[in-house]
């Protein structure tokens, strides 16, 4: 249904989706009532919607279609039966944004591209945020993933509760990470949460990247570390919400609903893998954060007194002098490093590593407040602290 003029495409959105005729509805209504910021209705043709029907025979593809004509955006549907090798999450979402960025480019070649899941609902003003985000100067953007209030509630009293910790301790990690690695396109307040659900970023950068790693699992997280290892500015947007799904049975082996489930089924079952002991947490986050201004200053090399520290063979730290951008360093002193192995957790550790994690923040925050520089010492005594995290 076109309002009046048309208006430059700016953003183009893939969803991939197999089999999801139930919930493909609502995730279109949420798309179809985007507005500006300001409360507007964004204009006809500013933003397109792809659909990217992946070996569907439930009935999704009559869902689809039965929206295209009065959908208030131009939406493309395209149905596809993919092979064993590609018919995955990561091969669907590659192939959808791949489908979109052709579009934005004959467009024009300009834009973002984001991508959301059948099975959620986007905030009314997703697209403009995300738009605002790339241009107050963000090349991705990642938002925040909320699971549907009313799934949520059906989950076991187990669950919500091992949900509240891990949030919980996941969130004081993420601010330590803000105070020991500053990053000015990211500030602080922020998430960490990487989710297919909400993910915007510019075509530039797209292409740049060599576009969605192709993975058949973790293919968000997979690109969030492909724009970390080309130092791209990705800002993790706490004002940005999707409501997901909390269903148990899931169309992507090894995805949400199946982590949901697993976790039904074993109340011990392990971890996010992003969360660390506390000690690990903040030796990564601070050497992270140190050899990162090393590099910005190109002093960065074999012979910094830094490098050895890290327990890492003079012949491999020989080659990080000559390596550039900064994302190919750290993976490189992260699997080269033996003191920053990480270790899985189990969810009876969340209690007491959230009291711990409670105390560093005290004294980070306070140290950070007073404008000093945080000193090798200082990580040392509150490490080795009793009081603290020992």
């Amino acid at each position: 249904m076109d309002d009046g003029e048309g208006a430059p495409l700016r953003a183009a959105v893939a969803i991939p989706i197999k089999n999801e005729k139930s919930c493909l509805a609502s995730c279109l209504d949420a798309l179809a009532s985007q507005r500006e910021v300001t409360g507007a209705r964004l204009p006809w043709g500013s933003f397109g919607i792809l659909l990217l029907l992946n070996n569907c025979d439930d009935g999704t593809a009559d869902v689809a279609r039965a929206r295209a004509p009065d959908f208030p955006a131009p939406l493309r549907i395209i149905e596809c039966d993919l092979p064993p090798s590609l018919a995955h999450a990561g091969g669907a979402r590659r192939l959808a944004l791949d489908e979109a960025a052709k579009w934005l480019e004959c467009a024009g070649g300009q834009g973002v591209l984001l991508t959301t899941d059948a099975d959620s609902r986007v905030a009314p003003c997703w697209i403009a945020a995300n738009l605002a985000a790339c241009a107050r100067g963000a090349n991705a953007v990642a938002g925040q993933i909320r699971l549907d209030p009313d799934d949520a509630a059906r989950l076991p009293k187990h669950l919500q509760r091992r949900g509240r910790l891990e949030a919980t301790y996941g969130n004081q990690l993420t601010e330590i990470a803000a105070i020991l690695d500053p990053r000015p396109h990211n500030p602080w307040p922020h998430h960490a949460t990487a989710s297919g659900a909400s993910l915007a970023v510019t075509l530039a950068t797209y292409r740049r990247i060599g576009g969605l790693p192709q993975l058949a699992l973790g293919e968000d997280r997979g690109l969030i570390t492909a724009l970390e290892m080309h130092d791209a500015r990705t800002r993790f947007a706490p004002e940005i919400e999707v409501i997901t799904s909390g269903r148990l049975v899931g169309r992507a082996p090894g995805g949400v609903a199946d982590t949901i489930r697993l976790r039904c089924e074993d109340k011990e079952a392990i971890c996010d893998e992003a969360l660390e002991p506390v000690e690990t947490a903040v030796r990564r986050c601070w050497w992270r954060g140190h050899l990162r201004r090393i590099h910005s200053l190109k002093r960065l090399s074999h012979e910094s007194p830094s490098v050895p520290e890290l327990s890492i063979d003079c012949s491999a730290a020989q080659e990080l002098s000559s390596v550039t951008p900064f994302g190919e360093v750290w993976r490189r002193v992260e699997r080269l490093s033996p003191m920053l192995r990480r270790r899985a957790l189990r969810p009876h550790e969340l209690p007491r590593l959230i009291n711990r994690a409670r105390v560093v923040l005290e004294k980070l925050r306070s140290l950070s407040t007073s404008g000093k520089e945080i000193e090798p010492e200082f990580l040392c005594s509150l490490l080795d602290s009793d009081v603290g995290i020992g």
